[in-house]
């Protein structure tokens, strides 16, 4: 579906536009260019009019309250509209198409501008000040629940330090943000960017992320690379929290996956692991359950999983490599809808234990100097009772007749 773009013979002009005889491309933020375009947008009459559907980009920028400054990027592609933040971690606020939406309703109202995040607020719990996004990533220094680690400072003495909740990475500003179109049939529509997650006598890791569909499609992917610029190697995490609510979380929704193991985040969770894999109605007073799976891959390592509606009709499914990806946290969190009725689905370099333990169970990956880890998800969504059935037989296929196991005990205690 997708097809990679070309940019030999692209000519930048002094506003950060580029136009060849196959690629269009515009800068809409340069840190290094001193380049920011606060509105702006790009429609398929204007520059590709032999497109089988009517598709646009525009940027746009929020005011009042703790909203002031958020940059947003709203694609269109006839078919379906994503929401893309800069100013958040290059993170996607919800994608709809027709009557399903990914994303869900957070007590968290407004798209809340990191400046106004305390990550160290509730004993490392601030990250909560600005989640609710669809699409947030968790990293890239780490992730995971907060607690103590420990580093090595800049004396050479070891230290304690206080991880906070899920990184850093999803209160962190895009240094560099360009939207690049395919201007050739299918007439790929991307947004990519760089988000900068650097420290003196620490990290100077890099993501950069390439967000794209095409007109008409009901698919999309992000494709991203976590780059260690230092030039000793460095541990990083990425965790991919995917968060859903209605109208796809309801009562009788069910989560698909070819499962190996499940095994319960903690002793909570284990009273419901014989039904983790199913969901209920808004419960007041709902207490969260976690479920760390390992999943099964086909020939090419590649795993697909989905999240279905009651009816079988209405579905999400995402796909990618378990060698990028090798775990997938399961996050249940059906309490009143006031509190935030939603599920997290999460596929990661890691559980989403802290990293101390992460890394005691060889969970955490390190980086070369200069070296470079890619990760790619593909999401599709799915209408109606045949296109949702299909989805669920590929899954099925994937698992065929092995059993998963399912563990009645945590396997660790933080």
């Amino acid at each position: 579906m997708f097809k990679n773009v070309s940019m030999i013979g692209v000519i930048v002009s002094c506003l950060g536009t580029a136009v060849s005889a196959d690629v269009f491309q515009q800068t809409l933020t340069s840190t290094r260019r001193n380049i920011h375009i606060p509105t702006w947008e790009v429609t398929s009459q204007s520059l590709t009019p032999g497109s089988p559907a009517v598709w646009s980009v525009r940027k746009l920028t929020l005011h009042g309250g703790k909203q002031e400054g958020v940059e947003l990027i709203v694609i269109d592609n006839g078919r379906l509209q994503m929401t893309v933040i800069p100013t958040r971690g290059m993170g996607i606020f919800s994608v709809t198409m027709g009557d399903v939406r990914l994303g869900w309703d957070s007590p968290v109202r407004e798209i809340v501008h990191p400046s106004f995040v305390n990550l160290h607020s509730r004993n490392g719990l601030g990250w909560l000040e600005g989640f609710n996004e669809w699409l947030c990533r968790c990293g890239l220094e780490f992730n995971g629940h907060p607690g103590p680690d420990k580093f090595i400072d800049n004396v050479g003495n070891e230290a304690t330090m206080d991880l906070t909740l899920h990184g850093k990475i999803a209160n962190l500003p895009a240094q560099e943000v360009e939207v690049v179109v395919d201007l050739q049939p299918p007439y790929r529509i991307a947004v990519r960017g760089r988000v900068d997650e650097r420290l003196m006598f620490g990290p100077k890791l890099e993501l950069r992320t390439e967000i794209s569909t095409e007109p008409s499609s009901n698919r999309f992917r992000v494709a991203d690379v976590v780059t260690n610029h230092g030039a000793q190697a460095q541990e990083f995490q990425m965790l991919y929290h995917c968060n859903f609510g209605r109208p796809l979380l309801e009562a009788g929704s069910t989560f698909l996956a070819p499962v190996s193991r499940v095994t319960p985040f903690n002793e909570h969770a284990a009273k419901g692991i014989k039904g983790y894999a199913e969901y209920g109605g808004p419960q007041v007073g709902f207490v969260e359950q976690v479920y760390c799976l390992r999943l099964l891959a086909d020939e090419r390592d590649r795993t697909c999983v989905m999240l279905r509606n009651k009816a079988g009709d209405r579905a999400v499914s995402m796909t990618y490599s378990v060698k990028e990806l090798p775990y997938l946290s399961l996050w249940k969190n059906t309490a009143a809808e006031s509190e935030g009725y939603v599920t997290g689905i999460e596929p990661g370099t890691n559980f989403s234990y802290t990293r101390r333990i992460e890394r005691s169970q060889g969970r955490v990956p390190k980086l070369a100097p200069g070296a470079s880890y890619p990760m790619t998800i593909d999401w599709a969504i799915h209408v109606g009772a045949d296109e949702v059935r299909g989805a669920a037989d590929r899954i099925a296929a994937i698992q065929g007749s092995k059993t998963p196991t399912l563990d009645t005990q945590p396997e660790q205690k933080e």
